[in-house]
């Protein structure tokens, strides 16, 4: 590790990271460019040919959840695993866990988020600029394990634009449906020399109202009450960070650290109390003599624990330490072909002591190169990419519990490659199209995991002898845009020929030899044929323009996943989901009322429950108040305004713990965000 950190501190010391303008100015001057798409565009394209959606800081502003999967569900082909409000990763396209990259400005987020759904994300919107997600197997340029899709949270903690004096965000918010009371503040500061960053945010929240009565066991809390027993939680964190500039580049460097206590809602008296610190190291430099015009390097260390708390005592504790260090060098043009090669390093060191330790100690290595390369034609553009990995999975065991997990190294050599293309059929339509051949090396823990997993009431097994998962995928998309109007439309299938799921073995485990308490299913991870088809679609219909605008958005989408080893369907995956919103403009007022229905969902696998149809309305205004130098942006958010009682069919606790997992009741939100 120290071999490492040298090398990546030169390497650093010399380049740098990704340039992208800073959106302060949109707060204050409407007439601010668009910014570029930063994920899967490494060359800074008005236009991609992969499926990609963005939630800028307005939309992050009136649609921010607690947790990064709520805030993102919703958009076309992702949902949530939801597991209260507290716990919610991204499910893209029905993909989930590691198949879905959580980067942080395109850097490695390391966490235990992947290996149970109670283990939260450790990032919060309140400090955050935008998200992208990348919808597809193209996600490759970020690891062989983003087989379903990326989702970059970007910040702008390493300043990469020079800030002339000095520019400042506060934010204020509070919430009935949860007892939310938030609170953020941002300052940076500079010259055309060096520019300073300092943020921080407080977030606290009660347990979360529903519309129907529940029962509760903690102590302190009311026997019988409609909210979700055990859903409070408290989150703080902030960043320091600073970068100086020159000509032709520069270099920043920070460190943030995030905290949050949170109950887990599936146990009422369990809690988990996690704290991440993160320090990263950016830089770029530009206009370079030779074959390649630029160079950025990106180098990150991140120090991840969290405590499982069984009322006053200390239960299990999860620690993950690692390091990510990625450079890229764009070349120039060659027979017409512009793109970015690169090499990447990630390291991690996990461990979990405890009686509830599922997974062994481990330690996991991947050292990887890729590229990625565009050719603009005169009818749209081609793009190819490739990346190639070798990944080192090695099982400690558990010092605590020697010879109770398995021990060993597992090598893998995953190859994958993605291409695509966009035409230009018209000015206002056009087409893409891309392929994929994806290969996912195991993690550590659907190799070695040994035990009875609390979270989802399960016994769950790994199997040392497990391959390489690969896949087949394409995907093809129909967009139009005239003036205000636009229409995407997407379908894609994948084929996977080894798809590591954990599986039902019908076998009941009584593990604590107690004939009082039921016995556990026993669950494996194994590899099987399976295959995943959908459609996604959205759009926005301009319906009355004047001294007002009224515009129509709506959004679709559908997937089907099945394990074609027994036919059945595969678990989890959100039903079919339609959705419109009437959106109102006039000078600084807006206002939406709109409403997604959510079919029922009764393709479930043998062991999980079917989730019955709903519909949720919510409905917001804002209204933009410019005060001298300062910008006020008021919001008000009402959401599940008919308080409707429904559970999502993609969330683990609708099978295990039914009955205490509705989505959440009727809530308003109000709150101002300040900029100056």
């Amino acid at each position: 590790m120290t071999h490492s950190f040298q090398l990546s501190a030169l390497a650093c010391a010399c380049l740098a990271t990704l340039s992208f303008s800073d959106a302060w100015a949109q707060n204050v001057a409407p007439s601010a460019p668009p910014e570029i798409l930063i994920t899967g565009n490494p060359l800074g394209r008005d236009s991609t040919t992969v499926p990609v959606s963005t939630m800028g800081r307005a939309e992050l502003l009136e649609r921010g959840q607690s947790t990064l999967g709520e805030t993102l569900n919703g958009l076309p082909g992702v949902s949530s695993t939801y597991f209260g409000p507290n716990a919610s990763r991204p499910i893209i396209r029905g993909l989930d866990g590691d198949r879905i990259r959580v980067l942080n400005n395109s850097a490695s987020s390391l966490d235990a988020s992947a290996l149970s759904f109670d283990h939260a994300v450790p990032l919060d919107v309140l400090s955050t600029d935008r998200v992208e997600v990348l919808r597809g197997p193209a996600a490759l340029l970020y690891g062989g394990s983003a087989v379903g899709g990326v989702v970059n949270v970007i910040d702008n903690r390493i300043p990469r634009e020079a800030v002339s004096g000095v520019l400042g965000k506060a934010q204020l918010q509070a919430s009935t449906g949860n007892d939310e009371r938030s609170v953020a503040g941002l300052v940076e500061a500079g010259n055309e020399r060096y520019a300073l960053h300092l943020d921080g945010f407080d977030r606290r929240t009660g347990d979360v109202r529903v519309p129907v009565t529940l029962e509760c066991t903690k102590p302190g809390s009311p026997a019988h009450a409609r909210r979700i027993c055990n859903s409070a939680s408290q989150s703080r964190g902030g960043a320091f960070g600073a970068s100086t500039f020159w000509e032709h580049g520069y270099l920043g460097a920070s460190v943030n650290t995030y905290q949050s206590d949170y109950g887990t809602v599936a146990a009422d008296e369990v809690t988990i109390g996690m704290k991440t610190t993160r320090y990263a190291l950016e830089g770029q430099v530009r206009q370079l003599p030779g074959w390649f015009d630029s160079v950025k390097a990106r180098l990150s260390h991140t120090d991840y624990r969290h405590t499982e708390l069984e009322g006053a005592e200390t239960g299990t504790v999860f620690a993950n330490q690692g390091q990510d260090l990625r450079v890229e060098a764009r070349h120039r043009p060659m027979s017409g072909w512009q793109g970015v090669v690169g090499v990447q390093t990630e390291s991690s060191r996990f461990s979990a002591v405890g009686d509830e330790a599922f997974a062994p100690f481990s330690r996991t290595r991947s050292q990887a190169l890729f590229v990625h390369e565009e050719l603009p034609t005169a009818w749209g553009q081609v793009t190819a990419g490739a990346r190639w990995e070798s990944v080192r999975v090695e099982s400690l065991g558990n010092p605590d519990r020697p010879g109770e997990f398995v021990t060993g190294v597992r090598r893998f050599s995953p190859l994958s490659w993605a291409a695509g293309a966009l035409f230009k059929l018209s000015p206002s339509w056009s087409l893409t199209g891309n392929a994929a051949m994806t290969q996912r090396a195991p993690k550590d823990y659907e190799l070695f995991a040994q035990g009875e997993h609390v979270a989802t009431n399960a016994v769950e097994n790994g199997d040392d002898a497990l391959g390489i998962e690969k896949s087949k995928s394409l995907d093809l998309g129909l967009d139009w845009k005239s003036g205000p109007n636009r229409m995407t439309v997407t379908a894609f299938a994948s084929h996977f020929t080894h798809y590591i799921g954990l599986m039902d073995t019908g076998v009941l485990e009584d593990v604590d030899n107690d004939p009082v308490t039921p016995s556990l299913p026993v669950q494996l991870y194994q590899g099987v044929k399976a295959q995943f088809r959908g459609l996604e679609a959205s759009g926005r219909q301009r319906l009355w323009q004047g001294a007002s605008t009224l515009d129509l958005d709506w959004r679709a989408d559908t997937v089907r996943a099945t394990n074609s080893r027994s036919g059945e369907p595969l678990p989890r995956i959100a039903p079919m989901r339609v959705g419109a919103t009437l959106v109102h403009g006039q000078g600084p007022w807006s206002a939406k009322l709109g409403a997604d229905w959510h079919a029922a969902q009764k393709r479930v696998p043998e062991g999980s429950v079917a989730t019955g149809a709903y519909t949720l309305v919510n409905a917001s205004v804002s209204y933009r108040q410019k005060l001298d130098a300062t910008v006020l942006n008021w919001f008000a958010r009402l959401d599940n305004l008919t308080d409707q009682l429904a559970y999502s069919a993609s969330s683990v606790l609708t099978s295990t713990a039914f009955g205490k997992s509705p989505l959440p009741g009727r809530s308003f939100k109000l709150g101002v965000q300040a900029t100056f």
